[in-house]
């Protein structure tokens, strides 16, 4: 009887120190459904990428012309506002964890003005190729240029309604789920900065 409740010890005591997968979404910062929303984000821009790797491939002449026409210095700088716009989304974080929730705040307006910004250039940046009358009729590359960034414009401005209401429950659950979406949106940009900006140049 002592050695069937000494293997049942055992046994119990395997499952309970039986590790936790460090992949399991209850690990995550912030809400789980949060983490599910990003990923299924990031897959369907992965693809959108992809086709438009696979299609420069066909079009290599097309696409090296027409990244003539695109502001490199101006998307350049685009990038620093929104990895800004990044950091202080992070810093509201760390104010957030101490309860800090008057600075917690104000790191959120930061990053919700810089994304503003970004916002606001990407649209001139619009104007300026559609003054040129390059639109999504004139070829390949600017059809997958203006579907691609401009979904990724209008996640920017989901992006700060949700900045927005978690400045008005700046809860520690809250803010590392707001701050989670907005870390996406500047991992896709860093992504798409490249792909469509710099691959090619001087080829």
């Amino acid at each position: 009887m002592d050695e069937i409740c000494q293997n049942e010890e055992e046994s119990t005591e395997r499952v309970y120190r039986q590790p936790v997968s460090p992949w399991a979404l209850e690990n995550l910062p912030g809400d789980p459904m949060m983490w599910i929303l990003i990923v299924s984000e990031i897959l369907v821009f992965g693809g959108a990428l992809w086709a438009f790797a696979g299609n420069e491939l066909l079009n290599v002449e097309i696409y090296r012309e027409a990244r003539t026409h695109l502001n490199v210095p101006l998307a350049t700088f685009n990038t620093i506002i929104l990895l800004t716009s990044g950091l202080f989304a992070a810093i509201a974080v760390r104010f957030g964890r101490v309860k800090e929730v008057a600075k917690a705040r104000l790191s959120l307006l930061g990053a919700g003005a810089l994304g503003v910004v970004f916002m606001a250039l990407k649209i001139y940046e619009y104007k300026e190729k559609l003054a040129l009358g390059l639109n999504v009729e004139t070829n390949t590359f600017y059809t997958l240029y203006y579907l691609v960034t401009g979904f990724h414009l209008a996640h920017v401005i989901f992006g700060l309604i949700i900045l927005g209401i978690v400045a008005l429950w700046p809860t520690e659950d809250n803010l590392e789920s707001g701050t989670a979406f907005w870390h996406m949106v500047d991992l896709i940009w860093v992504i798409i900065f490249p792909i469509f900006y710099l691959m090619g140049q001087g080829v």
